[in-house]
C-alpha cells in the first residue's frame, strides 16, 4: 500500500519529488528549473520574467512566457495537490510549502536553531543540529546543470553549507575530538582548498593528536596555495595559530576527553569478538591500518585486507582495530567467519554470507530472498544505508568477498586471509610476519606473569625463538606454562628443542599450530602440496630459485612461479628479492609430512624426500665445483658420479661472483652436508665437503673446517671407499695443522699417505707427503720435514700439479729459513710466488709473498721485505683468511719498523692484533704475537712486548708448536732484561737457546736480528 503524507521536495542536489514512497516525475528541464526556482524562495511571489531568466539566462525565446505558464500547468497536473502547492499570486507564482515538505527549509531551520544553541552555550544540541543539516546536502542544486541564475543560488547555499561544516568542526574540537576529525577535515579541504578556517581546524586537530610536525607542514601548504592562487598570505588567525603551535602553547590543548558511555541496548548491532586484554605488539601495523581509514577518500567501501600465515594474529589485529573504530561507525560492527580455513567445513558462499550478515542486522527471515542473487542484492542495498564496520574473517580468496561489496557506502571492510588478495581492487593491504623478539617476550610475560619470567629471562627469550615468534605458537606455549605451574620455562624449552616433536608440543585444547598449518597446506592443489613438501627438505636459512629448481626437479622459471605462489599463500617468506625462506615451524611441518607420508608413521623419510635431498646435493656439488674452479685455479677434482639430472646453475663468471656465491651459500652448504650425512648420502657428503673446505679456510672459519673434515672422514669410512677416505683424511690433516692439533694431523696425514700408496694414487701421495712435512716442521722436526717436502715437490712437479707445488714450495721456504739457509728460502719462496701467479691462484701467491718477506727479513734485507709486503697488502682484502692478512700486516710493521718508520706503522700492529678470527688460527696467532712483541721491544715498550711474548709462549707450549715456543722464550728473555729482571731473563734465554739447538736452528735468534 502506498504511504500517505504531504508531498516532499528535495532540491539540495538533484531535484526529487516524493509522494509517500513513490517518486514523482515532474517533466523536462524547463519544468525542473521553474519548480526549483520557486522552491528556492518558498512563499515568495516570483514574477514570470524572473522565472524566464532562471530557465534561459539571456537567451530566452520569444515564446518564453508561454512556455513558463505551460510548465506551471504541467507541474500542477503531475504533482498531487499541485494547484495548491504552486499558487498564482498577482503577476507571478508562489511555492506554498511547509518545513516538513522541503529540505531547503529544514536545512535553513537547523542552521538557525544551531546558531541559537551556540549563543546559549548548548553546544551538544548545536552539534546535533549541524549534523542533521549537513546530512540533507546531496550536492549542487540540480547537480550543477541549472544555468547561471540557479548556479548563483547554489553557490550561495554551498557557502552556507561550508560555513556550517567549519562550525561543526569547531564544536567537535571544543568537545575534545581530534584524531577522529583529521580524515573528515582533509576531505572538506579537498573540495575547498582555499578555506583558511578549515586549514586551521586541521592544524589544531593534528597538533592535539601529537602530530605537531604535520600541523606545521599544513600551514606551509596553505601559505604556498594562497600565494600561488591569489598572491596573498594567510590571515592573522592562521598566523597566530601557527605561532602558537611552534611554541607548544598550552592554550591549544583541548578539553579532557569525556568518560565513554556504554551504548544503549537499542543502538547499533555488534557481533565483534572480544578484544584481547593481553594484545601485544603489532603497533606499527595497527597504526598503518588506522591511517588508511583516517586518510580515506572516495565513495566506495574502504577495504583493508590483512594477510599472513596461519597463527600470525590477523584476526586479533582486525578485532582490535574494529573496537577502536566502533564509535565512529555506530550503525553496526559485524564479524563473519567465512570459513576459508576451518576444519571439516566448506567456505561460505557469498550468498550464504549475505544472508548471515542480513540476519545480524535484524532483517527478518521472511524478507530475505530465497535466490542467491536476491540475497546478495538485498545485502548490498542494505549496506549502502549504514555506517558500519564489516570484518570478513578467514577469507579463502577474492571471489568470496567481491560480491558482498557495494558502492557508494560508508562501511569499513576489514578482510583477513592467509592468501595475499592481490585482485581485490582498491583494497589497502597489510601483511603480517612474525612478531619482533621483544614483543614475543612481552606476550609470554603477559601470560605467565612477571615473577616467573624474571626468574628465567634467557629461557623466556629462547622459548620465543623456538615458537618462531608466531603469535599462535607463543600463546599456546605460554598457556601450557600457565596451566602447569610446576614446570620451569627451561623444561618446556628443552621439550621444544626436539624438532620431531615440536609441533606436538605446540598444541593446547582446540588450538594447534600443526592443525593451523595443515589447513593452509590442504588448501593447495596436489601439485603445490608436493612442491611444498619437496622445498621443505631444504635445510638452509634461505634458498634461491636455482636451488629450488633442483629440489623440485624442474626449470628455474617454473620453480620461481611455485615459490611466488607459496609466498602469496604465506607458506614461505621473502626477506630480499629472489631469495625465499621457510618459517621454522613451517619447515618442521614439512618434515613431519615427509616422515609420515608413505612411511606408515615410522619416522622414516619418504623416497620423495630422499630424492629431493639427493638432487640438492648433486646441485650443490656441481655449483660449488664451478665456484671453486674460479676461486682456486689449478685445483684437481676427484672423479664425479654421473648426475641423475642436469641442474641449472647460478651464473658465475668471475672470481668475485664465485666469492659472493660462497658467502651467501656457505651456511646452507654446511647444513646440506649435515642433512645428507643423517640421510646416509655418504659419497655426496665427502665430495661436497672437499669443495666447501676451500672457502671455510679462505674465510678463517677453522672450527667449522675441522668439524666438516671429521664429518667427511666419518662418511667415507661408513661408505668404505678408500679414495674418498684418503681425500677426507688429507683435508683433516690440513685442518688439524691450522687449528694447532699437530699430533692428530700427523696421524691423519700418515693414514692418508698409506691409503694413497695402496691405491697407487701419486697425486694423493704428493699431497699427503707435503702435509706431513708441514706438520713435522711446525713441531720442530726440520730434518724429517725437509725430506718430506722435497719428496712432495718432486712428485708434484712430475705430475704438473703447479698449484700444489706452489703450496709446498712456500712451506719448504720456511724450513730453509729456520735452518739458516736464507738464499734457498728466498729462492723457493720466489718460485712459489711465480707458480701461483702463473695459474692465477692469488691466495697462494699472497701466502708465498708473506713467506718471501720473512726470508728477506731473516737475511736483514728490510727494504726488500717492505717492497714485497707492499705488493701483498694491496691485494689481500677478501682473498686470504683473516689470520693470513694479520700476519702480512705484522710483518709489514716489522719491515717498516726496521727502516725507522715505527710510529707510522703502529696502526698495522694494532689492526693485526685485533683481527677477528685470529684466535681460531693458533699457528698464525703465536707468530703474530711474537712478531708484535719484537716490534714493541724495538719501540721501547718492553712491558707490552713482555705481555705478548707470554701469550705466545702459553699458546705455543699448549699446542706443541715448538718453533714459536722457542721464539717466545727468546722474546721473553730480551723484554725481561730490558725491564731489569736479569735472573729471570737469563733463565729464559738459556731455555730459548736449548730449544733452538734441539731443533737445529743455528744461532737461534735470527728473527730478532
Amino acid at each position: 500500500m502506498r504511504q500517505t503524507g504531504p508531498i516532499r521536495f528535495r532540491i539540495l542536489g538533484s531535484l526529487e519529488c516524493w509522494d509517500g514512497d513513490e517518486r514523482v516525475h515532474v517533466g523536462g528541464p524547463v519544468n525542473e528549473r521553474v519548480l526549483v526556482t520557486l522552491l528556492l524562495e518558498p512563499q515568495r511571489v516570483l514574477p514570470v520574467h524572473r522565472l524566464i531568466e532562471a530557465v534561459w539566462d539571456q537567451d530566452a525565446p520569444a515564446t518564453a512566457a508561454h512556455q513558463v505558464r505551460k510548465a506551471v500547468a504541467e507541474l500542477r497536473q503531475r504533482i498531487p495537490d499541485g494547484r495548491n502547492l504552486i499558487a498564482t499570486d498577482g503577476p507571478g507564482y508562489r511555492a506554498s510549502v511547509t518545513l516538513e515538505q522541503l529540505d531547503l527549509l529544514q536545512f535553513t531551520d537547523a542552521l538557525q536553531r544551531a546558531r541559537d544553541h551556540v549563543a546559549a552555550g548548548r553546544t551538544t544540541e548545536a552539534t546535533a543540529l549541524l549534523r542533521k543539516a549537513l546530512t540533507l546536502w546531496r550536492g549542487p542544486v540540480l547537480s550543477g546543470s541549472g544555468g547561471a541564475v540557479l548556479d548563483a543560488a547554489s553557490a550561495s547555499l554551498e557557502e552556507r553549507r561550508t560555513t556550517a561544516v567549519e562550525q561543526l568542526f569547531e564544536l567537535r574540537l571544543e568537545a575534545g575530538e581530534s584524531a577522529a576529525l583529521i580524515a573528515e577535515i582533509r576531505e572538506a579541504i579537498r573540495d575547498n582548498p582555499l578555506r583558511e578556517p578549515l586549514r586551521g581546524h586541521l592544524m589544531l586537530a593534528l597538533y592535539r593528536s601529537g602530530r605537531q610536525a604535520e600541523a606545521l607542514e599544513e600551514y606551509g601548504t596553505i601559505r604556498a596555495v594562497l600565494d600561488e592562487e591569489l598572491g596573498i598570505q594567510p590571515g592573522s588567525s592562521l598566523r597566530e595559530l601557527h605561532q602558537a603551535i611552534l611554541r607548544n602553547d598550552p592554550a591549544l590543548n583541548g578539553p579532557a576527553p569525556k568518560a565513554p558511555v556504554a551504548p544503549a541496548v537499542s543502538g547499533g548491532r555488534s557481533t565483534l569478538p572480544y578484544d584481547l586484554r593481553d594484545f601485544t605488539g603489532r603497533e606499527e601495523e595497527l597504526h598503518k591500518l588506522l591511517g588508511f581509514i583516517e586518510d580515506a577518500d572516495g565513495s566506495g567501501p574502504l577495504i583493508v585486507a590483512i594477510d599472513g600465515m596461519g597463527g600470525s594474529g590477523k584476526t586479533s589485529l582486525a578485532v582490535r582495530a574494529a573496537h577502536r573504530l566502533a564509535e565512529r561507525y555506530p550503525d553496526a560492527q559485524l564479524h563473519l567467519d567465512l570459513r576459508g580455513y576451518t576444519p571439516d567445513e566448506e567456505p561460505l558462499t557469498p550468498a550464504a554470507a549475505a544472508e548471515a550478515l542480513l540476519r545480524m542486522l535484524g532483517v527478518p527471515g521472511e524478507r530475505i530472498p530465497d535466490d542467491p542473487q536476491g540475497r546478495i542484492a538485498l545485502w548490498r542495498a542494505t549496506m549502502i544505508k549504514h555506517r558500519m564496520i564489516l570484518l570478513l574473517d578467514n577469507v579463502v580468496d577474492e571471489s568470496q568477498v567481491r560480491p558482498l561489496l557495494a558502492s557508494p557506502t560508508s562501511t569499513i571492510v576489514l578482510v583477513t586471509s592467509r592468501a595475499l588478495l592481490v585482485d581485490l581492487d582498491a583494497a589497502h593491504s597489510i601483511s603480517l610476519g612474525t612478531m619482533a623478539p621483544q614483543d614475543s617476550v612481552a606476550l609470554i610475560v603477559s601470560i605467565i606473569g612477571d615473577r616467573r619470567a624474571e626468574a628465567e629471562p634467557e629461557a623466556v627469550a629462547e622459548l620465543a625463538d623456538l615458537s618462531g615468534h608466531l603469535p599462535l605458537a607463543l600463546r599456546i606455549a605460554a598457556a601450557r606454562l600457565r596451566k602447569r605451574p610446576r614446570w620451569s620455562v627451561r623444561y618446556l624449552v628443552d621439550r621444544l628443542r626436539d624438532d620431531t616433536h615440536r609441533l606436538a608440543e605446540l598444541s593446547a585444547g582446540e588450538r594447534s599450530v600443526e592443525v593451523t598449518l595443515r589447513l593452509s597446506y590442504e588448501g593447495l592443489d596436489a601439485g603445490y602440496r608436493q612442491s611444498f613438501r619437496l622445498l621443505g627438505q631444504y635445510p638452509g636459512a634461505e634458498l634461491d630459485v636455482y636451488t629450488a629448481a633442483a629440489l623440485l626437479d624442474c626449470g628455474v622459471r617454473e620453480a620461481e612461479d611455485v615459490l611466488e605462489y607459496l609466498l602469496d599463500m604465506h607458506l614461505v617468506q621473502q626477506h630480499e628479492p629472489g631469495r625465499y625462506a621457510f618459517h621454522d615451524l613451517v619447515r618442521s611441518f614439512a618434515h613431519m609430512l615427509s616422515r609420515t607420508r608413505h612411511s606408515g608413521g615410522t619416522g622414516e623419510f619418504s623416497e620423495e624426500a630422499a630424492g629431493a635431498v639427493r638432487r640438492l646435493m648433486e646441485y650443490s656439488l656441481t655449483a660449488s665445483d664451478v665456484a671453486c674452479d674460479l676461486l682456486f685455479p689449478g685445483r684437481v677434482r676427484m672423479a664425479r658420479p654421473t648426475p641423475s639430472f642436469r641442474p641449472e646453475l647460478t651464473p658465475l663468471r668471475t672470481p668475485e661472483a664465485a666469492r659472493d656465491w660462497f658467502e651467501r651459500e656457505q651456511d646452507s652448504l654446511l647444513a646440506a652436508i649435515a642433512l645428507a650425512f643423517r640421510r646416509n648420502l655418504d659419497r655426496e657428503v665427502a665430495l661436497l665437503a672437499a669443495n666447501v673446505v676451500f672457502h671455510l679456510d679462505l674465510r678463517g672459519r677453522l672450527d667449522e673446517f675441522l668439524a666438516l673434515c671429521h664429518t667427511a672422514v666419518a662418511a667415507a669410512r661408513r661408505l668404505g671407499e678408500a679414495d674418498l677416505l684418503r681425500l677426507s683424511l688429507s683435508n683433516l690433516a690440513v685442518a688439524c695443522w691450522k687449528r694447532g692439533r699437530f699430533e692428530d694431523g700427523i696421524a691423519a696425514a700418515v693414514e692418508a699417505h698409506e691409503l694413497a700408496v695402496e691405491l697407487g694414487d701419486r697425486r694423493g701421495q704428493a699431497k699427503d707427503t707435503g702435509v706431513l712435512g708441514l706438520l713435522l716442521a711446525t713441531t720442530g722436526r726440520f730434518d724429517e720435514a725437509l725430506s718430506r717436502l722435497e719428496q712432495s715437490i718432486a712428485l708434484k712437479r712430475e705430475l704438473g700439479a703447479e698449484r700444489a707445488e706452489a703450496e709446498s714450495l712456500s712451506n719448504i721456504s720456511a724450513v730453509h729459513m729456520e735452518r739458516g739457509d736464507f738464499q734457498e728460502a728466498v729462492r723457493t719462496a720466489t718460485r712459489s710466488v711465480q707458480l701461483a701467479r702463473k695459474i692465477g691462484a692469488l691466495e697462494k701467491e699472497l701466502v708465498g709473498l708473506g713467506d718471501l718477506a720473512q726470508a728477506q727479513l731473516a737475511m736483514g734485507d728490510a727494504e726488500a721485505a717492505a717492497r714485497t709486503l707492499a705488493t701483498a697488502r694491496e691485494r689481500t682484502p677478501g682473498v686470504v683468511a683473516p689470520a693470513e692478512r694479520a700476519l702480512l700486516l705484522i710483518l709489514s710493521a716489522e719491515a717498516e719498523g726496521r727502516l725507522g718508520h715505527r710510529q707510522k706503522v703502529l696502526h698495522w700492529v694494532e689492526e693485526a692484533l685485533a683481527t677477528k678470527g685470529l684466535e681460531d688460527a693458533p699457528v698464525r696467532e703465536a707468530t703474530v704475537w711474537n712478531t708484535a712483541g719484537r716490534f714493541f721491544h724495538r719501540c721501547g715498550d718492553h712491558q707490552r712486548a713482555l705481555e705478548l711474548h707470554r701469550q705466545a709462549h702459553a699458546s705455543a707450549a699448549r699446542l706443541g708448536h715448538r718453533v714459536e715456543e722457542a721464539y717466545a722464550l727468546d722474546g721473553l728473555a730480551q723484554a725481561l732484561a730490558a725491564l731489569g729482571h736479569t735472573a729471570e731473563a737469563a733463565e729464559r734465554a738459556d731455555a730459548a737457546h736449548a730449544a733452538f739447538r734441539a731443533m737445529g736452528i743455528p744461532g737461534g735468534i735470527h728473527r730478532g736480528d
